[in-house]
C-alpha cells in the first residue's frame, strides 16, 4: 500500500553486501527515516511495513494511505473523505495534514469537524452549487439564513393569498349592497324603467369585472404561497418526531457483571461491569480494534460473551450502524415497513411512511434508489412505527457515509428521543449534538 517494498528491499540487499544491477545509483538512503515520521505521524509508530494490508482495521489502513499519500511529496492534495473509519488518533492525524500543509488542498468531506479547518467551502446538492468563504461555522451561518428568509418568504406570499381573498370578498360584498340598493329603488319606481334597465346592466357588468379581476389577482396570489413552498421543500430539510418509548426511570434495559470478551483467542476486555437503568446517554469511546462494536453486539445477543455474565432486555433494543444492515436494499419501502411492522394494512402502512415524508409513489421505490440521508429516515420510520417503539437505540458509527444534511436530521430527531442512547462514533459534533452524559472508553489502560 506504501508503494516502497522495491525500495526497501533494494537498500537491504545492498546492506547486506549483495546489491544488484542499478541498486546503488537508485537506492533513496533517507527513505527509512522519512517512512518512520510519516507513520508516526499518524499514530502508526510501532507498526511493521511488512505487516499483511488483511491484519489492519478500517482506521489503519486510510491512516496508512494517508502516509502514503504523503510519502512522494506532492505538490497539491486531494482528498475524498479522509476522516471516514479513522479513531481519533487518526482523526487528529488528519487535521494535523491540513493545517500543517501549505500547497494547495481539496477535500471532499461530511466530516463538520474537519470542515471546520477549510478555508472555502463548495457545496454540490440538487439546488446547485454554492460557494462560501470561511469554515464550516461561517457556512452554516449563511445556510441558516438562507432558509430563514425562504421561510419567512413562504410566510410573508400565505399572508398575500389570505389579502388577496379579502380584498376581493370585500368588493363582492360592496357590489352586493349596490346591487341590493338598485333593487329597493327599482321596487319603489323611483326611476323609470329604461334607466333602471341600464342601471342593472351597468351593475351586472362591473360585478362580472370585479369577480374577473378579483380572481385574477386571487390566482396570481395563490402561486407565490406554491412556489415559496416548493423552495422550501428543496432547501429546508424535513424534521422528524419520534414517538416516546414507555421507557420509566426504573427499568433495567442492561446488568453485566464481570463481562469478559475474547476474538481469535485473545482478551479484547475483561472484568466489565456496566447497569443501564432508565433513560441514559452513553459514549462508547476508544481506539479501532478496542471491542466497541464486539460489546455492542454481545448487548445485542449477536455473540456469546467468554463469561456468561449478561442480562440485556434484547426486545427493548434497536440498532442503527453505518451501513444500516436492517434494510434489504432489494425492497421497495412499503415493503420494508410490512416486514418490520407485519400487522400493519395497506392503508396504515402508507400512512407510516408519509409522517417521515415519503408520500404517494415515495412507497414504490427500492431502497437502494434512495440516498443515505433517506434510508436513515426509513429505518426511524420502521422502527418507531412498531406497536412499542425501542427503549434503547444503539448507534454504531451511524454518521459514517451520511452528508451533512442526513447527519442533522438523525441528530435532531435523536435530541428529543426520550429512551436510553448508546453511542459508538468518531464524530464529535454528533457525539455533543446528541448530549451524551456518560463515557464508557474502551482500551484504556
Amino acid at each position: 500500500m506504501l508503494g516502497v517494498a522495491d525500495h526497501l528491499a533494494r537498500i537491504a540487499r545492498i546492506e547486506a553486501g549483495s546489491p544488484v544491477g542499478d541498486d546503488l545509483d537508485l537506492a533513496d538512503w533517507i527513505l527509512g527515516s522519512r517512512l518512520e515520521n510519516l507513520l508516526a505521524r499518524f499514530g502508526l509508530a510501532s507498526m511493521e511495513t511488512s505487516r499483511a494490508i488483511s491484519s489492519l482495521s478500517g482506521g489503519e489502513r486510510m491512516r496508512v494511505k494517508l502516509a502514503a499519500l504523503l510519502l512522494p511529496a506532492p505538490d497539491i492534495l486531494l482528498l475524498d473523505e479522509p476522516t471516514n473509519n479513522l479513531d481519533s488518533y487518526g482523526r487528529e492525524g488528519v487535521a494535523n495534514l491540513i493545517e500543517g500543509w501549505n500547497g494547495p488542498l481539496l477535500v471532499a468531506s461530511h466530516d463538520r469537524w474537519l470542515l471546520e479547518r477549510v478555508e472555502r467551502i463548495v457545496e454540490l446538492s440538487p439546488a446547485g452549487v454554492t460557494i462560501v468563504g470561511g469554515n464550516r461555522s461561517s457556512f452554516k451561518v449563511e445556510r441558516d439564513a438562507n432558509r430563514a428568509r425562504s421561510i419567512e418568504a413562504l410566510e410573508q406570499a400565505r399572508e398575500g393569498l389570505d389579502a388577496a381573498k379579502r380584498s376581493k370578498q370585500r368588493e363582492m360584498e360592496k357590489q352586493a349592497r349596490r346591487d341590493k340598493r338598485g333593487r329597493a329603488l327599482a321596487a319603489k319606481g323611483a326611476d323609470p324603467k329604461p334607466y333602471l334597465f341600464q342601471q342593472q346592466q351597468r351593475a351586472e357588468k362591473t360585478a362580472a369585472r370585479y369577480g374577473v379581476v378579483g380572481q385574477e389577482i386571487v390566482d396570481q396570489a395563490d402561486a407565490m404561497p406554491r412556489s415559496a413552498q416548493a423552495e422550501v421543500e428543496r432547501i429546508v430539510p424535513i424534521r422528524i418526531v419520534l414517538p416516546r418509548s414507555g421507557l420509566s426511570s426504573r427499568q433495567t434495559l442492561v446488568d453485566v457483571h464481570d463481562l469478559v470478551c475474547e476474538r481469535n483467542g485473545c482478551v479484547l476486555f475483561g472484568s466489565m461491569d456496566l447497569v443501564v437503568r432508565g433513560p441514559k446517554r452513553i459514549a462508547i469511546t476508544g481506539p479501532n480494534g478496542s471491542g466497541k462494536t464486539s460489546l455492542v453486539r454481545l448487548l445485542l445477543g449477536l455473540d456469546t460473551p467468554a463469561s456468561d455474565k449478561i442480562a440485556s432486555d434484547q426486545k427493548s433494543m434497536a440498532v442503527l450502524d453505518q451501513h444500516l444492515a436492517m434494510l434489504d436494499k432489494s425492497e421497495t419501502l412499503l415493503d420494508t415497513m410490512k416486514r418490520y411492522n407485519p400487522a400493519l394494512d395497506q392503508q396504515s402502512a402508507h400512512t407510516s411512511l408519509a409522517a417521515y415524508g415519503f408520500r404517494g409513489q415515495w412507497a414504490d421505490r427500492t431502497v437502494t434508489g434512495i440516498s443515505g440521508g433517506e434510508q436513515v429516515r426509513l429505518a426511524l420510520a420502521c422502527l418507531f412505527s412498531r406497536p412499542e417503539p425501542p427503549q434503547m437505540l444503539i448507534l454504531d458509527e451511524p454518521t459514517n457515509h451520511l452528508d451533512i444534511e442526513a447527519i442533522e436530521l438523525l441528530e435532531n430527531a435523536l435530541t428529543h428521543y426520550d429512551g436510553t442512547i448508546i453511542c459508538i462514533s468518531h464524530d464529535e459534533a454528533f457525539r455533543n449534538a446528541l448530549g451524551l452524559t456518560r463515557a464508557i472508553t474502551m482500551g484504556d489502560t
